[in-house]
Parts: structure tokens; sequence; C-alpha cells
């Protein structure tokens, strides 16, 4: 019989999910700053690793979790009952799974650790495995199993650790799979078994290795296992299984003691402890640490560090406070309690794509290992309000990787500001990416008032690809490094005002036939890849629009608080600010694509590194035509009617040049991605809003699964991309795709929408939580498919968008230009029962907590802030609209501990 789902344990987000095994696909996230990666099931199963090329265990994915015999297994033989897995992971417990009266079992999990809970079906003995990997700066996973007698008579058994030790490249896992075995060193010490391959076999060639995997393990005050099982076929037995290995089930004699060596198998961290008495009522406890390391080890090193169970126990206290002390940054409270438990987990998913990166979680099994460009910049997003001390480097560093021609390098590599060559000749470009870092950089700057940033210098990322990768530069060598140089061989820097200007202005004159920007790679949606002739994204020309709008006002912002009248760009760039010299017709797009190439043209295989200087009024200007002229575009040519008379805007076209949305044989199409940036960027009128949500509600709203990314578009869309191969409700292709429908409810609360975002926020919330369809542990999905199931959770970008949209819109806590702006837009619903709700957040390198009073509960568009305290005294405050703006220097008070800022909500007259 199942469970009613998982429920909160506490007030910490902590969680129970009773016999959790009744559910597929279940996995939780152990990390650490030290580059340990490590996810764990309910029955122990998942993978541990430090990269793409050192897997400690073999590398799994969302089907394996289920139908491999290997994890992290630790067996219990008793004379009476023969063999049983503390974690349920044998072949007698799994024949068992829909019987009547199987065994009891619960998980439980926190911030970030995770517990098994079992019961022995036939004896009092009852199994507690805790396992996290701890904030040092070794890349290890621990695991505490706690055996307790719960009759009255004594039981005697024996423990054997069983962990599987792959020890190589993901790339090995089907590429010579037996072959790397044989480059296997295996060795026993005193606590353990140790794997050093020879050589390692993958894409850098076949090099001497020095990574070590280990499995260590002892009893709770560190008394040594007695004997290993360290080669796979010989723990298992001819015939036998990693679920029923015969070293086990017949009580076989342990293979060797320690300084014994073995080569060319496959290893098993298998651990046999002495045989042991359990009186009633008594418990016993062994300790397990899983250890990657760039060499051998000294085990009783390790073993002093690790092996007992009051450095476990020590260890595990540590790791929680590290943890809670990160997430309690951000803190919401509103009238849903369970709801705000909720937040916690989204509030870590930043910091785990940050440490994860789209890679080594069982449904993120591609790539290996970093980030793409865009998740750089959107999960700073997040990064800014949590961990803010970084951010300024990591936004300089990260605009080292534009390229000379818009567009941007695609390999990421580990370090901050590392961008590498294409290493695989594949050129790709995202026509999106130049939009990105513009919305990025200028939630820094509100949140920080630090325009200076914008003047800092900074290199551009040099490879063969020009042109947006429509061509190469044959004259361009490797050694000459990857940054741009002028013709003097000088390497070439330009402002990070500069690199955003490039960043929105190439693609402005980059258009398809339609007057478009073209969709080239893809956009946003990777799966809009078939396109790259005639296909146009005019979704992302209303994102660029509003940046082009956005860019002009804070160059005024940049001379009006800092008194600066002129900036200086790179000669050829400025060329693209055509109407301070040669003035094209934007209504052409012959001279628009005409003028591009001429820039192109300029920038090979050089740039001269002169500089001009230019009027800020001027280049507003500039920017402002440009923006006008394309929102009037979209307005007066990308407005669709259905034949029911719903509109809305189309989104794209494809690579025959057809227009993608509107009335279509199959149906209507329409995508919410070419709603959400209209929106959000003001190119839709008030009217033309109210319209389009009318539309989203009529062709993108279902009931069991929220907001679609696409409608059903019919066949798979050769023309456009491989998204539509999906079957339909899944991914790409029309699920519903966290990403854009929070984004989606961010634009409506952005234009005053707001009982609008709220129900789309809502829905997101509910559909993610409600365990009987999700079946998702807390946490918001990167999609939920069409049965309504949460898919590839915790690695999304779309955490980072929730959690600003709660903390920036819902509840109103923003930065301007330095200034904090509060602009409350919560509804009734939200506030407690003595009509309160309240955020603790950073701000201005302090703890704030905002409380909201709404006494007289007045819902969202009847009330507007009236009092405001900061720690108990009046403040007297410039309103802002709805708002009221609180200048910085106000908050650096002296007071420690969080600045309470109490608001008083009143009825409009």
């Amino acid at each position: 019989m199942k469970s009613r789902g998982w429920q909160y344990a506490g007030k910490q987000g902590g969680f129970k999910l009773e016999q959790p095994e009744g559910y597929s696909y279940l996995y939780f996230p152990l990390v650490n700053e030290a580059g340990m990666m490590s996810s764990i099931t309910p029955n122990l199963h998942g993978q541990i690793t430090s990269g793409h090329n050192r897997f400690l265990t073999e590398p799994v994915s969302a089907e394996a979790l289920h139908n491999s015999k290997a994890a992290r297994n630790f067996w219990i033989y008793t004379e009476k009952e023969g063999a049983w897995s503390v974690s349920g992971n044998s072949a007698r417990q799994n024949a068992q799974q829909f019987a009547e009266g199987r065994e009891y079992s619960q998980v439980e999990a926190g911030f970030l650790w995770h517990r098994v809970t079992r019961k022995h079906g036939m004896l009092p003995l009852t199994a507690e495995t805790t396992n996290f990997v701890p904030v040092t700066e070794d890349q290890v996973e621990l695991m505490k199993v706690k055996l307790t007698n719960t009759g009255d008579t004594p039981i005697r058994f024996t423990a054997t650790t069983a962990i599987p030790l792959y020890g190589r490249s993901a790339d090995d896992l089907r590429d010579h799979r037996h072959v790397t075995s044989l480059l296997h060193r295996i060795y026993t010490t005193t606590y353990g078994v140790e794997v050093q391959p020879s050589l390692s076999f993958d894409e850098r060639g076949h090099r001497v290795n020095k990574v070590t995997y280990s499995v260590l393990g002892a009893e709770d005050h560190g008394k040594r296992p007695s004997g290993f099982f360290p080669v796979t076929e010989d723990f298992v037995g001819e015939g036998g299984a990693l679920d029923w290995p015969e070293a086990v089930v017949l009580n076989r004699k342990a293979q060797a003691g320690p300084d014994v060596r073995f080569e060319g198998y496959e290893a098993v961290g298998g651990l046999r402890f002495e045989e042991v008495e359990l009186a009633a009522g008594e418990s016993k406890s062994y300790i397990i640490a899983m250890l990657i390391t760039g060499e051998r080890i000294s085990d009783e090193e390790y073993a002093a560090k690790y092996l007992s169970e009051a450095s476990f126990d020590n260890l595990l206290a540590q790791n929680e406070r590290y943890w809670r002390e990160k997430l309690d940054t951000i803190i919401f409270h509103s009238g849903d309690e369970e709801q705000d438990l909720w937040m916690k987990w989204v509030t870590l998913q930043p910091v785990l794509r940050r440490l994860y990166g789209n890679s080594f979680l069982p449904y993120h099994d591609y790539g290996r290992g970093g980030r793409g460009w865009r998740d750089l910049w959107q999960d700073c997003l997040a990064l800014m309000v949590m961990e803010p001390a970084e951010v300024r480097y990591l936004l300089l560093n990260n605009y080292a990787g534009v390229r000379i021609d818009g567009s941007n390098a695609t390999i990421i590599g580990a370090r901050p500001g590392e961008f590498i060559a294409d290493r695989n000749n594949i050129p790709r470009v995202w026509m999106d990416h130049g939009a990105w870092p513009l919305l990025t950089t200028m939630l820094y700057i509100h949140q920080s008032g630090d325009l200076d940033f914008l003047l800092q210098s900074q290199t551009y990322f040099r490879d063969s690809f020009i042109e947006r990768s429509k061509g190469r530069d044959t004259s361009w060598l490797p050694e000459q490094g990857n940054q741009l140089l002028t013709c003097e061989g000088d390497i070439y820097e330009g402002t990070i005002l500069e690199h955003i200007l490039l960043q929105n202005l190439v693609p402005f004159f980059n258009v398809g036939e339609h007057n478009n920007i073209k969709l080239e790679g893809a956009d946003w949606n990777d799966g809009l890849d078939l396109a790259p002739n005639r296909g146009e994204s005019v979704a992302f020309t209303a994102f660029y629009a509003s940046n082009l709008i956005e860019l002009s006002d804070l160059l005024l912002q940049l001379k009006h608080r800092s008194g600066i009248n002129t900036i200086k760009l790179g000669q050829e760039i400025a060329r693209l600010l055509d109407s301070l010299s040669h003035p094209v017709s934007y209504d052409s797009t012959t001279s628009k694509l005409a003028l591009l190439d001429s820039y192109y043209q300029s920038i090979v295989p050089a740039v001269s590194g002169k500089l001009v200087v230019l009027s800020i009024e001027d280049v507003v200007q500039d920017l402002k035509h440009k923006a006008e002229w394309m929102i009037t575009h979209l307005r007066r040519n990308e407005w669709v009617t259905s034949q029911e008379g719903y509109e809305w805007f189309n989104g794209y076209y494809n690579n025959d040049g057809q227009r993608v949305e509107g009335d279509c044989p199959e149906g209507v199409r329409m995508t919410l991605t070419g709603q959400v940036f209209t929106i959000m960027g003001g190119v839709a009128t008030d009217e033309q809003v109210d319209k389009i949500h009318a539309a989203v509600e009529r062709y993108l709203k279902d009931e069991h699964i929220g907001y679609r990314l696409n409608s059903r578009f019919g066949g798979i869309q050769q023309n456009l991309g491989r998204a539509f191969g999906f079957a339909f409700g899944h991914k790409e292709n029309g699920a519903m795709f966290s990403h854009m429908t929070v984004m989606y409810a961010n634009a409506l609360y952005k234009r005053g929408y707001v009982q609008e975002g709220y129900q789309v926020l809502d829905s997101i919330y509910r559909l993610s939580s409600d365990f009987s369809v999700s079946k998702m542990y807390p946490g918001v999905p990167e999609y939920i498919n069409e049965r309504g199931r949460g898919m590839y959770t915790y690695l999304t970008g779309s955490a980072s968008w929730l959690l600003l949209t709660q903390l920036t819109e819902v509840y109103g806590v923003k930065g301007y230009y330095g200034d904090l702006l509060l602009e409350p837009k919560l509804i009734r619903t939200q506030f407690d029962a003595e009509g309160t709700a309240s955020v603790e957040t950073l701000f201005a390198g302090r703890m704030l907590e905002v409380v909201y009073h709404n006494p007289r509960q007045i819902d969202y568009g009847q009330y507007r802030i009236g009092a405001v305290k900061i720690n108990g005294q009046q403040a007297d405050l410039k309103m802002n609209g709805m708002g009221c703006l609180i200048s910085r220097e106000l908050l650096d008070v002296p007071e420690q501990g969080n600045l309470v800022i109490e608001v008083l909500l009143e009825r409009i007259p």
C-alpha cells in the first residue's frame, strides 16, 4: 500500500515519506563545495562523482535507478533469516514489493542529508541509514548504519558493506567497459578497499592516472573491518548478483585481509565486519566513507577524520548548520506555511545549479559538467540575493566570453571566466544569448548601485569562428590564445558597457526576411534548432527591443548619477550606432544585413584598437530609435487572430519562412514564449495583455498539468526544431515547462496583472507539491509531463526566476540603483490570520526583515503603503507609485541582527 505522500517534519523544511520504494525515479542531491556530487534514492541507489571523468560509482540515468542492481548496499546475515539489506535492495526484498505485509520503510531528508529507516520483516531489528556529504575540503560521502534490536532477546549477525567501485570516466560505461577494468589496481588497506586505475581512458588521451576511489569503514568506535571482498566476481559468486551475492547469502569467509593487491577486475568496496551479538534494546553503528582523492591515501588519516560515530554526528550537525545559514538568506512568511517551506527547497535549487551545473543527477545524464552561457547569467539572478559577495567578480569574468561579432563562447570552463574554443568543431549560436547579460547586470546595479561596473574593462573571447559562427578565420591559430587582439598584436579590452551594447546591437541588424531577428541555432528553447536559414524569433526580438529601451534609460542614469556625458567605444562597434554617422533604413532587411556584413569585415582578423568618444545623449537617441522601430514593427506585423476571435503575438517563423502561430489545419498553434517577452518588455499594450491572457487561458492552460509551453502543432516540424519530435506533453513540446511559466507569471506581475500572475505561480506550486501526481520531492521541476509527473528535478533555471519573482514582484522587495524599493503585490490570501506577510533577505550587505501589516485584510489593488518604521522608528519616505523608496543610507544603522522594516498597508481612499 502506498503512502499519502511526503509530509514536512518540523519548521526547517525537512520531510518524511513512508514506503518510498513504492515510487520510481525519486532521488535526492548530496553535494559540497569541494566538488563531491552525489545522488541517492530510497534504496541507496544513485551515483557518486566529482566530474565527468571521475565516477566512484557507476554513472546512472533515471531508468537505472530501478533497473540496476548496483547501489550503496549494507547487508546483515543471521543464521535464522539469512541475508537482509538495510535499504531493501536484495532480490528477496524486491520480490516482496507488491506483496501484502511488506517491510516498513521511511525516507527522511533535510538540508542536505538523507536517512532511510527500515524494519526487518521477520526479526525485531530496525536499521537507520544516514548519508550526507560533509562541508570539508575532501570529496567524500559519509554513511552511518545504525542497527537497533527492538526485541527482548539478543540477535547475532554479521555485517557486510558492498559498494561497487566503478572508478573511471562516464565515457567508459559502454566504450570499453571491460577493457578499462583491466586498468584497475585494487588494494586492501587497514580500513577498506582502494581502486587506482593505472591509466585514464578519455578524450584527453591515455594518461597515467593518480585518482583513487576508496570505500573505508569502521564500527562505531573506530574498530576496523575483519576482512574484505575487493573483486566483484568473487563477491557475487558464479551465478550470483549484487542484489543476491554469494559472499553474503552463504556467509562466506572474507576473501582478503589488509595489504593485498588485485589487478584487472571490476571492484567492489566489500567490507566484512566481525560477528556481533546485539542485546535487547541495544544499538550498534557502522560508519562508511566513500572517497575520491588525487592519489592513494593514508587510510589511518581518513579513519581518524571520519570513521567514528562521534565524528559522523559532529560533521552532520556542521552540515545542517552550513545549509541552514545559506538558505536563511531568504525566508518567506505568508498565510501558507507549507508553501513557505516549499520555497526553501526552491531557494536551494540555484545553489545546486552552481555546484552541479547541468549534469550529474539521474535525469541530467547529459553533458560533461559545467554550465552553458545562459546558465551563467540566469543562475546569478538568485545568487545575487543569496551569495552576493562574489557576484561582481562572476559578472565581470562572464563578460570575457563575449565575441566581437556579438556571439559568445559556448564551452564554459570550470573556473569563473574560463572559456574554451570549440574542441569538436561544431559551431552553434543561440540567438537569445546576447539578451540575458543585461538583465542580470541590471539586477546587480539595482541591488548595489554600482554604476561604475559599466566602465570596467574586459577582454573579448576569440577563436576561429566568425560572423556568428557562419564562417571560419583560417588565419587564427590556437597558439594565439583565446583573447581578441588588435592589429598591433595587443590584447583588446572594452568596457562592460561596450560588451552589452555590442550584444544587443548586432542582433538588431541580424534579421530574416520578415525583419525579425534570425533564430540561428535556437533561442531560449534549445528544441527550436532546425530553422537556421529562414527561421526568426519574434519572441526574442521583443526581448532585445526592451533591452534597447533599458539600455537607453541606464545610460541616462549613468549621466545623471555619475556626471558622465560621454562614453568610449571601439571604432568598429560605433558603426552599429548607424544614426550617428550613416543611417540605414530599418524597414529594409537588405540594408540592415549589408551594414552587419560590413561590420563583420572590419573586425577580422583583428580590430584596430582605436576608440571613439560619443555623447551619451546621442547614443540614447540611437537606441530609442531602434527600440521604437522594433516595437512598432511587432505590434503592426506580428499580432495574430484566430478564427475563434482570440488574439496574441506570433512567436516564430520556421525554416520555410512561414509564420508559425495562428490557425492551421491541425488546429491552433500558439507558444507561451511569444507572449512572455512581449508582455514583460512592454511591447504589448495593456489592451493586448488582456487579449493575450485570454488566449493563453483558452489555448495553453490545461487543468491537469498547468500552462503548456505550446499547443499541439501536429507532426514533427523538421523545419522548426527537434522539440516536436518529442511526444506532445513532454519536455519542450507542450509540457508545463516551469521556466517559461514562471517568466509568464513574472511578466504579468510586472505589468500589474497580479491576480493573473498569482494564479500562474499558484498552479506551479500546486502541481509540484501534489505528490500523488507529481511524485517528486519538494521543489520546482524543469517540467511537468502529460501525466503530471515532475521531471528533471533540482537542476532548473526556473528556480532562480521563481525565487526572484517571489522576492521582487510578489513581496516587492527590490533595488533601485542601490536604494531599496518596496512595492508589494500580495493578494489577500497570502497574508496570515493576523494580516501579516514578511520576507527576510540580504540587501546592502545586511539582513533585512520586511514585514507587511494588513490588519484589515485588504486585497491588492485596494491598498497602498501608509506608515513605514525602520527598527521601530517612523521613517519619512519618498513614495514611488504604489510603493516607497528607502535610501541606502537609512539602512546603514549600527544595530546588530536583522534590520526590521515594518510597513502598514492602508486602504486607497
